[in-house]
Formats: C-alpha cells, structure tokens, sequence
C-alpha cells in the first residue's frame, strides 16, 4: 500500500513552495524546544549503536540536530522537496536525506536491508496522515524499527483541534505559517488519543513508556508568547 495520491501531492506542494530557511515552517521550532526535549524521553531505550531514522523529516532541522547524537542519522521525507530543502541546508552533509513513502512496504524493507534495525523518530506524523493510510505507516515504521529498533513518536492530542481552530478562525486569520499549511489542502486530522499506541500495538509493537509534551510552533500570539499544541509521546519496541 501506498500513501494515498492527493496526500503525497498536497505535500509535494507544500515543500515547493515553502521558503529556505530554517523556522521557515508552522512545525519547524528550533531543536532546543523540539528534539532536545524529546532526547531524555527515548534515549533510555534507544540502542545508542543503531542507525536513526527521522521519519517525516521535512527539510531536516531535527535530523541534524539529532544526527550529533548517533553515528547515522537518516531523514526520510514523503516529498521530494522537503527532501531537496534538507540536503540544500546541510551543505556539510552532516545527517543523510532519503525519500520514503513510508506505508509502502516494499519500499521500507529496501531500506532496512541498507540500514538493518534503526530507531525510528516522528513528530507529527501520523495525525496528517488520511485515516486510511495511518494502519499502513505504523506496520511500515515498526518494519524499520525492526527487532531491536525502537520508535519514539510525538503526536497531536485530541485537544489538539480546538487549539488550531481557534487560530484559524481569528478575527486577524490565523499565523501566516500556518495559513500556507491550509492553503495547500493539509489540514491535521483528528487522531483519538488512544488510538495511537493502538496503531503501533496493530503493528506488532509494545509501548513501554507514554506521557503529555506540547508540540512547540515557530509562531507566536500577539502577546509574544509562543505557540504549543497539545500533545502525547510514546516510546514503543518490540515485546522483550
């Protein structure tokens, strides 16, 4: 199975015409308030000599970051351009950049024959998959993860939508960055909190640690404080 069509091509959209530039997106916060944050949460269980794999990486900010932490640190991208934004913004090729549709199998286990078992990074992923498409990602990330791989996943709470809609229905209209998500026909999906780890426990996977971390935007209200969506983390492997 393959992510759906129009999915793929609102995304491939998107990234062409986002602007270079790190920040330069609604999600794109700096890694001290992103992936810093999410480190003490997965490193416990991450296998430090593993390959990481940044799934959904966009143009790679995390990725980099990220890659000072492990030998091999792979962004992997649905879209071709979010994949050419990350490879133009590390001109020292400090972390790899892949395109990956991740609910194609075929696909995934390619990969995985190049990388064998790899620990597996998303952040906001499965909740602007289409509903159809999210079973299918989940068996194909636990596919990478493998059997000693473990997956750290940061996705948009149920009181995720309020939030967002009240942004977008402003008297002012909502932040620019997140008007270019909305013109581009993406629109985050309603996830049900439970059915997260659900997802991953269809793909065969255990969830050994769970909690609450907002997901920090690089916008800003008018009284200057930043933007935080509500979210949940989980940390999941294969059962012991």
């Amino acid at each position: 199975m393959n992510v759906s069509s129009g999915y793929s091509q609102a995304w491939e959209s998107f990234w062409r015409d986002a602007p270079d530039g790190e920040g330069s997106v609604f999600w794109d916060a700096e890694p001290e308030v992103s992936a810093a944050l999410h480190l003490p949460l997965f490193e416990p269980y991450f296998h430090a000599a593993l390959p990481l794999a940044d799934m959904g990486c966009g143009n790679g900010r995390q990725t980099r970051y990220l890659a000072g932490r492990y030998d091999r640190a792979v962004g992997l991208d649905l879209s071709a351009a979010a994949v050419e934004h990350a490879r133009r913004q590390d001109p020292h090729g400090t972390a790899e950049y892949q395109l990956l549709d991740g609910a194609d199998l075929t696909s995934v286990r390619r990969l995985h024959a190049e990388l064998g078992d790899a620990n597996v990074y998303l952040r906001g992923v499965l909740h602007q998959c289409e509903l159809e498409d999210r079973a299918a990602l989940a068996e194909g990330i636990a596919e990478l993860a493998g059997e000693r791989g473990r997956v750290f996943a940061l996705e948009l709470a149920g009181t995720a939508k309020g939030v967002l809609l009240g942004l977008a229905q402003r008297p002012q209209g909502p932040p620019a960055k997140l008007a270019a998500v909305f013109e581009h026909g993406i629109a985050p999906g309603e996830v049900l909190d439970e059915a997260v780890p659900g997802f991953f426990r269809a793909a065969g996977l255990e969830v050994l640690a769970h909690g609450e971390l907002p997901l920090t935007t690089t916008e800003h209200r008018p009284d200057g404080t930043r933007i935080e969506v509500p979210a949940n983390w989980l940390v999941a492997g294969r059962p012991a």
